[in-house]
């Protein structure tokens, strides 16, 4: 069985069903957690509608897809946000395909994208109940740090020197 990984523009159709499949999981997290019910369907299709994802076109920044054989199996999101930094955003693989080794593979194909951007250093948020992806960055060297932005839904900020 085969990881790849390469880029790809944010809104092809294969992205987009990466996305759809990705915020679905987290949004129906976040709210089965603290409001006891799924995402609604127009909320959903909101959220997409919503995002152009312009900073990951490069050379503000880049998409990433993973694919396991020749299946999408996951996406991971490098954007620029000053020109030693990096963000690191939108970390999915689909459920069926994790614990096989693809998300540190992705992960450290966008360390390199942003290496390719310039960026010295690499962050990111994400929220308490993503236990998983905590564990990941951590085992992949990140270390937690203060907030580095006021996102509502972000609860624990990574960095990670890349140099």
């Amino acid at each position: 069985m085969t990881w790849t990984v390469t880029p790809e523009p944010p809104d092809s159709p294969t992205a987009i069903a990466l996305w759809r499949a990705y915020y679905t999981e987290v949004s129906d997290r976040y709210y089965l957690l603290h409001e006891g019910r799924r995402t609604a369907p127009d909320e959903l299709e909101r959220e997409i509608a919503a995002r152009t994802w312009d900073e990951l076109h490069p050379p503000k920044g880049q998409l990433l897809i993973a694919r396991h054989n020749t299946a999408p199996a996951g996406s991971a999101g490098v954007r620029l946000l000053e020109p030693q930094t990096a963000e690191l955003t939108r970390v999915f693989i689909r459920p069926p395909m994790r614990g096989k080794g693809g998300a540190p593979l992705l992960i450290q194909a966008a360390e390199d994208t942003a290496r390719a951007l310039g960026a010295t250093r690499m962050i990111l948020d994400t929220r308490h109940d993503l236990t998983e992806a905590r564990a990941l960055y951590t085992k992949l060297g990140y270390e937690e740090t203060p907030p580095h932005n006021n996102d509502p839904y972000a609860d624990h900020w990574f960095t990670k020197p890349l140099i």
